[in-house]
């Protein structure tokens, strides 16, 4: 929330004005490296603040709690940005929907990827017919992320925290597959118990298309003294077209841009590589909650809502399923369950 959020919505102009957290020391000094307001609670905070839309930044098994006291205040609260994971499993973050729905606040899902420039431009690519039909798409993730404490009690490492996002990305990219295949094993780094380390998956698509990503959360022994080769790269393949990138996260917190490179058959023999400046993080993030705004103001449903969102959780858990049954898991056992 402090060096992402924050500093991206300052960037874009947006009025952040009050924060609390369960520390309050944390919230004060917070606050007034933004320039917020500080409160002891969250509902204080929603008492007693000027506010419209709330931000909501809590580990994925607080969420309900939280959402729950926020819909009290519906009326003054208009809308959630809540993060991803929208809870602990696919039945829970239904159920945070549901509440929303039913107390008539506008609820979107920080899955912030969608706005890393790179993945946006290839969205375009896909638009514009400029790939053709999407035939495979993959993403390759050799990194080491910095994990959150709270991640021990939830036994979970890799596919909720970072698979969620490639996952995400290849609805975003391909739209909804019918089944999944997921292989996991353990993280020989993470010390408690978890076996969702290194993930691998396969989307299958019901016109043909396929989609494939390794997580490697691994990426052989770096930190224990070798050399490391870390780094993400993504490519997309269509029956007219090719669209291949880099993701510029891993080096965070230095600014190292995304890119992206494309081809197609009207280009012959040619690569075209739009580059910028802006990067994953912090950037993105005023996107996922400009996107919240912009529909709040105009009435319309956010470009990455809590209810589609829910099709992202059920892919999710129907790669839990398929790595613990060793099996293909077709989407709809989650979503009918």
């Amino acid at each position: 929330m402090a060096d992402c959020h924050l500093v991206a919505y300052r960037n874009a102009g947006f009025n952040p004005v009050a924060i609390a957290s369960r520390t309050p020391a944390n919230a004060q000094a917070v606050a007034a490296r933004h320039n917020l307001s500080a409160y002891d609670s969250y509902q204080a905070m929603l008492d007693e603040a000027d506010i419209e839309v709330v931000d909501v930044a809590v580990p994925p098994d607080a969420q309900l709690d939280v959402i729950r006291e926020i819909i009290r205040y519906a009326g003054k609260i208009k809308g959630i940005l809540a993060q991803k994971p929208l809870g602990v499993n696919y039945q829970q973050a239904r159920e945070i929907v549901t509440l929303c729905q039913q107390a008539g606040i506008v609820l979107s899902v920080n899955q912030n990827m969608r706005y890393d420039q790179s993945v946006r431009a290839c969205r375009k690519l896909i638009d514009q017919n400029l790939l053709g039909d999407p035939v495979f798409a993959s993403i390759d993730m050799r990194a080491i992320p910095h994990w959150m404490p709270w991640q021990e009690r939830q036994g979970w490492v890799t596919l909720r925290i970072m698979s969620i996002h490639h996952l995400d990305t290849f609805r975003y990219w391909l739209g909804d597959p019918r089944r999944v295949f997921c292989s996991t094993r353990p993280d020989p780094r993470t010390s408690f118990k978890h076996t969702d380390g290194i993930c691998l998956y396969i989307l299958e698509y019901e016109n043909g298309a396929r989609a494939s990503s390794w997580d490697d959360v691994w990426a052989g022994p770096a930190r224990e003294g070798a050399a490391a080769d870390c780094g993400i790269r993504w490519r997309v393949e269509g029956t007219e077209g090719m669209a291949r990138g880099t993701i510029g996260w891993p080096e965070y917190p230095a600014r190292t841009p995304s890119t992206l490179d494309y081809t197609n058959i009207s280009l012959g023999d040619q690569w075209l590589s739009p580059r910028w400046d802006e990067v994953w993080f912090p950037d993105a993030f005023a996107g996922t909650m400009a996107q919240l705004l912009v529909a709040l103001e105009n009435n319309t449903t956010p470009a990455i809502s809590a209810e589609d969102n829910l099709m992202t959780m059920a892919l999710v858990d129907a790669c839990y399923l398929s790595a613990k049954e060793h099996r293909a898991v077709e989407i709809a056992e989650i979503t009918n369950g």
